[in-house]
């Protein structure tokens, strides 16, 4: 939003976008400050010290080791690979298809407007989806609400369908589409980081996260870069249906994986 303000006031894309980069970079420092400044150290952090290299390159492959000897492990590695495969696709063509020109296939929407709809509106949405996905699953547990988060990331995508095969569409439904696909992405998403959670349990948990996070990524990764060559090969309007179709490996992986019927209860 504050890009487009920018960009309308001075008529100059590249100021716009400096000044508005360099508000990001300086709120990430203040916000660094605080951090470092009011959370917590716990006695553990300072208790574990490596004494030499060696040492720390063996603890860095016992961690790598431990983790790649957790039970079902490669069931949950796919999870993680492919639980977003859907979504990492569509993020990375939504923004572009809501501001390319209605000849191309997108919807036109200037920097401001695709600002309002997709940083406000639409994070709103995700927030609130997140937060209510955390209350349910602290009542009944990430087992009993894996199918319908499963869903919940993965059909909502289908307003992206639904924009792209409409001749003419207000600024209005655009807001509501958005905030129905975030919603569901928020509500989704709990499910997926609750499991990460799950299988980091245990000795080295802080790290074994962190190797969640990044096979995380990379199920992100891998899809997006293909996203762009797909879109360009079948045009907006039938690369949206195929994001509908690859929602299926996210389906598939669901029923791969186990969980502890009351593992989530009452973390919320």
């Amino acid at each position: 939003m504050l890009a487009g303000f920018l960009e309308t006031k001075f008529d100059a894309i590249e100021h716009a976008w400096s000044i508005t980069f360099l508000v990001a970079a300086g709120l990430m420092m203040g916000f660094g400050a605080y951090h470092t400044w009011a959370l917590p150290r716990p006695p553990a952090d300072d208790s574990r010290s490596v004494e030499s290299f060696p040492a720390l390159m063996t603890e860095i492959r016992e961690t790598f080791v431990s983790f790649f000897r957790k039970p079902l492990i490669m069931k949950s590695v796919l999870f993680l690979l492919f639980y977003r495969f859907a979504e990492g696709q569509l993020v990375k063509l939504a923004a572009p298809f809501l501001l390319d020109d209605p000849e191309v296939g997108g919807l036109g929407l200037s920097t401001s407007e695709l600002g309002l709809a997709y940083g406000f509106v639409g994070v709103l949405a995700l927030v609130a989806g997140g937060i209510l996905g955390g209350i349910a699953v602290s009542r009944q547990g990430l087992k009993f609400w894996l199918w319908p988060m499963v869903v919940a990331i993965n059909l909502p995508n289908v307003v992206y369908v639904f924009l792209a095969y409409m001749n003419e569409v207000s600024y209005t439904i655009i807001n509501i589409a958005i905030a129905v696909e975030q919603f569901g992405y928020g509500f989704g998403f709990t499910a997926f980081m609750l499991y990460m959670i799950y299988i980091a349990d245990g000795e080295h948990k802080t790290s074994h996260f962190a190797i969640c996070t990044g096979i995380m990524a990379l199920g992100m990764m891998i899809p997006g870069m293909v996203s762009g060559w797909i879109q360009e090969s079948l045009g907006y309007e039938l690369f949206f249906v195929w994001v509908l179709f690859a929602t299926i490996p996210g389906f598939l992986v669901v029923g791969l994986i186990r969980v502890n019927p009351s593992f989530g209860k009452g973390s919320g």
